[in-house]
């Protein structure tokens, strides 16, 4: 049929209909929650927080920082709380001294008691030049291949940082590339978005690597105090390329600071991105 044949109601209705049926071509991937976005809450008391994240309705948690210090009685006192709930941890968050040989044992104790298969260096520490880059990477791929055997992952999680040039290249690239594909490029969506880089191209940079997702939301005029879906980030073209080519098993909410107390932060960011992925 010509274009000039259909009639100006025919196309404005197909027109309202793209977006859904864009929407419709969504997966169902989980949505959990990065705790550190209730870490005022956790400081006070682990237990009563966890509870409360679990009558929000996320899929599954990340935990964070010292968790690695807990006790087995404790990790086991955790994984009770979250079988109960219902709440599976499927990732943690860590320091990069996790990832050497001395220390990546009590990680895979811990991680294995809580149910988590996704370990996750959070932070590189002070690294001088590429070549510091280049030894980040050492250290992943030694920790991730001590952890594969255990049947576990290893990960990255990057900040601004590492798209920031060093002597002319990002340091995730270094690390991307300096790194085997068994391990996961955890993005940080706000941070790569604030420092001016395309989190799409990202994730087609490196097909499969992207397991997960942090959804973290950045505006120019208020940084990171924005709730998921309200700030600069393209979040469906991020779901199409992540469901697409990125491997993306999972996505995280992460808040790391809003006028409404977390725990009501967090639960609007819920129903943002249910609301954006209907």
């Amino acid at each position: 049929m010509p274009i000039n044949s259909i009639s100006r109601r025919s196309f404005m209705a197909a027109l309202a209909a793209a977006p859904v049926l864009a929407n419709a071509a969504f997966k169902k991937v989980p949505i959990g929650l990065e705790l550190y976005s209730v870490r005022d809450m956790m400081k006070n008391d682990e237990i009563a927080t966890i509870k409360a994240v679990g009558k929000l309705g996320y899929d599954y948690v990340e935990f964070y920082g010292s968790y690695v210090d807990w006790t087995v009685a404790h990790a086991k006192e955790v994984r009770k709380v979250l079988d109960d709930l219902g709440l599976p941890c499927k990732s943690t968050h860590n320091g990069n001294q996790v990832f050497e040989p001395a220390n990546v044992g009590k990680a895979i104790e811990i991680n294995n008691i809580i149910g988590s298969k996704l370990v996750v260096m959070a932070s590189a520490g002070k690294v001088e030049g590429i070549d510091g880059w280049k030894k980040v990477a050492e250290k992943l791929t030694k920790g991730s291949e001590i952890l594969k055997k255990a049947g576990m992952a290893g990960g990255f999680h990057n900040h601004a940082t590492e798209f920031r040039l060093v002597e002319g290249q990002r340091p995730l690239d270094v690390l991307a590339k300096n790194t085997p594909k068994h391990v996961v490029l955890q993005l940080d969506v706000g941070t790569c978005v604030e420092s001016g880089n395309d989190p799409v191209a990202w994730i087609k940079q490196n097909p499969g690597r992207i397991k997960s997702i942090h959804c973290k939301e950045w505006s120019k005029t208020n940084g990171y105090k924005v709730l998921f879906g309200e700030g600069d980030s393209p979040w469906k073209a991020i779901f199409a390329a992540a469901e697409s080519v990125g491997g993306v098993e999972g996505y995280l909410i992460e808040q790391e600071g809003h006028s409404d107390p977390s725990i009501v932060a967090v639960e609007k960011c819920l129903k943002n991105i249910r609301a954006m992925r209907a």
